[in-house]
């Protein structure tokens, strides 16, 4: 588990694709950047819009996530932020997908955002 709040110095795992994204070896479509977290587009989008929102600090999941309450508030911040720049009404579904069974592919805590169009009731 890291110990990063906004501004603090990132922990990564060398063998982390989100890692490896943040540090810039692999190439994203970045939508915002600050100290604390990066956003971009995801290659697979279940939504007009959807963007990951990926702390730069290596946290398994959530739960992890859920240690630093103000790291985990900013990455809300940041959905809301770019939900509202990045879709027609600003409305959003934010999901963490937590543990292999709940559909998480990249153990590095991340959230998704979903936005344009209108979502069904009960889906995801």
């Amino acid at each position: 588990m890291s110990s990063t709040t906004p501004g603090a110095a990132p922990h990564a795992d060398p063998d982390c694709v989100f890692c490896r994204i943040v540090a810039g070896e692999i190439p994203a479509d970045r939508v915002h950047e600050d100290d604390a977290v990066i956003a971009f587009r995801d290659l697979s989008p279940q939504a007009p819009l959807h963007v990951l929102v990926v702390p730069r600090a290596h946290s398994r999941d959530v739960r992890e996530l859920a240690a630093e309450p103000a790291l985990l508030a900013h990455v809300a911040e940041v959905a809301g932020r770019v939900a509202a720049e990045h879709s027609d009404d600003g409305d959003f579904r934010l999901i963490f997908n937590t543990g292999e069974n709940a559909g998480q592919t990249v153990f590095h805590v991340h959230a998704h955002v979903l936005a344009g169009g209108t979502f069904a009731e009960g889906a995801m």
